[in-house]
């Protein structure tokens, strides 16, 4: 049962959509990121350093604000419900977590070790959001005495609403076309496959993974169709960063160097 049906009026569907969304989005950043994290472990640790710090950075702007936000709202009006009090408790112990696998990250002395905490961080995130998404939000959105988009009202932790990537230097853009311009060997660049990514998670899968990529440096994308709405999307998030190299067109998959300027 979807938590459309569930909602009790359209304003809370509405609300429930758009912390799905941002969900997405956090989820798919984090994957991103994790994937050049764990990559750059394997065959460039020196490289892997700077990727660490950029996705603790990510958590402590977007992932953590997030999380407190919940407790303040989500959490606090759902706590108040008999029958989703143990459940919020629950959720409560698995902020705590996500917390310490960030510090664990933060202070990472090795690019394999942050590798790990990395994932481990990327798998109880997903997990965690999966009960908001099917167990916590439904709660709410069908409780006729409690507004869902009332709780949710202006809070840009919860629904989104900036650009991602975009503070501390970060950037992810797009020639938007098929430029030969050169860039790093195949040997000494990490490969995003988003081919068996949900198609909710992909785009902002590869966003995150972007985020990661310093300058001077590039990232083979493997998609299962030529990207160009992707593309357009990158360039209209930071015009100008990323040049574009097709490797392979099709006809199973397409394979793109983007390079960071």
């Amino acid at each position: 049962m979807s938590t459309l049906t569930l909602a009790s009026d359209p304003e809370d569907a509405a609300a429930v959509e758009a912390v799905e969304a941002h969900h997405a989005q956090l989820a798919g950043e984090l994957a991103g990121r994790v994937a050049m994290l764990v990559a750059a472990a394997d065959s460039d640790p020196d490289a892997a350093e700077g990727i660490r710090s950029r996705l603790v950075s990510f958590c402590d702007r977007e992932l953590l604000p997030h999380a407190i936000a919940e407790e303040g709202t989500l959490y606090s009006a759902a706590r108040e419900l008999p029958e989703a009090r143990l459940l919020i408790d629950g959720m409560l112990a698995e902020h705590r977590r996500l917390v310490a696998l960030v510090d664990a990250l933060r202070e990472a002395g090795s690019a394999v070790r942050a590798a790990a905490d990395g994932r481990a961080l990327q798998v109880l995130f997903e997990e965690h959001l999966d009960k908001e998404n099917d167990l916590v939000l439904p709660v709410l959105a069908g409780n006729p005495d409690i507004s869902l988009s009332g709780l949710l009202g202006g809070m840009r932790e919860l629904l989104g609403g900036g650009e991602q990537g975009a503070a501390e230097g970060e950037s992810g853009g797009g020639c938007g076309g098929t430029c030969g311009c050169g860039g790093s060997d195949d040997t000494d660049v990490p490969e995003l496959d988003v081919r068996e990514v949900p198609h909710a998670l992909r785009h902002a899968t590869v966003f995150g993974a972007l985020g990661a990529v310093p300058a001077g440096r590039a990232m083979l994308l493997v998609a299962p169709h030529d990207p160009l709405p992707l593309l357009r999307q990158i360039e209209d998030r930071h015009p100008g960063v990323f040049t574009v190299e097709y490797r392979q067109r099709g006809p199973e998959a397409w394979r793109l160097q983007l390079t960071h300027r």
